[in-house]
């Protein structure tokens, strides 16, 4: 093997442990994404922002589009390098079959089997070589079963998202000007509780499958970015009360709000010292505008 295939070997091998890393940050590790995939989700974000209109509403399902093509590009690119040094003595090749030894050939034998489509028209020749074949495969079936899961896993996570939006919208028209005036203290506290408990799952939720921030909501009402801020003034306003029930809610719902503000700080760069700061920046960003406080055209 001279100093070429040494070269090809390497990079593949190194494509390879790239898309597997990659994979297991964004699919198996619980807070996190890799970093081909972030940085997919992110540009393709950013370009949504700088377009507007309704290019935004569909760049995050582009985008998890284009890590599953970079995933699997990444994989056959990386075996096919690894292949190309053993052509084409390295493969038995059926009657008829031209024996070529170029990229292209190692390309379609990498896509193959990762594929697992297995014609069987060229198969590996050599032991070593017949099991890294083999290995191919299963990281191919793998790779298709992992990513049919993240994506069945990310929209019970947007519902979750949209739902909790949607519920603020509701308790917004239903208590009127008056809010928490309006209701019994009682059952306000309950209504409060049942808010933080589902901003605590928002906040899992986005720590935990990343790429749900870069969805974007075309009606307000199901946007939370539009809506926690209200979130913020109902546990303000319960913390002020004279109900010690209600203060409990308050401070739970204010806790759970502080939560998710440094989610949003740590893991997405809004700016803000206070939560209603990174909430008003989390609503600008996702609206596609400027901010008047601060530029927020570097939150992530």
């Amino acid at each position: 093997m001279d100093f070429a295939d040494m070269l090809w070997t390497v990079l593949g091998a190194g494509l390879i442990l790239l898309m597997l890393a990659d994979v297991f940050r964004t699919l198996l590790f619980p807070h996190g994404s890799g970093p081909v995939s972030r940085a997919i989700m992110r540009g393709l974000w950013r370009l949504s922002r700088k377009l507007r209109g309704r290019g935004s509403t569909i760049a995050a399902p582009l985008a998890m589009a284009a890590v599953i093509g970079a995933w699997a590009g990444m994989a056959a690119i990386g075996w096919a390098l690894l292949y190309l040094p053993h052509l084409a003595d390295g493969f038995v090749y059926g009657d008829g079959v031209p024996r070529e030894a170029d990229f292209a050939e190692a390309l379609y034998i990498s896509l193959v089997t990762l594929s697992t489509a297995g014609y069987g028209d060229i198969v590996a020749a050599y032991p070593l070589l017949r099991l890294v074949v083999a290995f191919q495969a299963v990281t191919g079936f793998g790779l298709l079963t992992a990513t049919v899961s993240w994506i069945l896993q990310m929209y019970p996570a947007l519902s979750r998202r949209r739902a909790l939006a949607h519920e603020l919208n509701l308790f917004r028209e239903s208590a009127g000007p008056e809010g928490l005036a309006s209701l019994d203290p009682q059952h306000a506290a309950g209504l409060l509780e049942s808010l933080a408990r589902n901003v605590a799952s928002v906040s899992i939720d986005l720590l935990s499958f990343q790429e749900t921030y870069y969805f974007h909501e075309v009606e307000e009402r199901s946007s939370l970015p539009a809506t926690v801020g209200y979130a913020g003034q109902l546990a303000a306003d319960a913390e002020h009360s004279g109900n010690p029930d209600l203060q409990f809610a308050g401070r739970m719902l204010h806790a759970a709000l502080e939560h998710l503000a440094e989610v949003l700080r740590g893991n997405f760069g809004h700016p803000g010292t206070t939560s209603s700061d990174v909430f008003d920046s989390y609503a600008l960003h996702h609206k596609h505008t400027q901010s008047r406080k601060t530029d927020t055209s570097e939150a992530e």
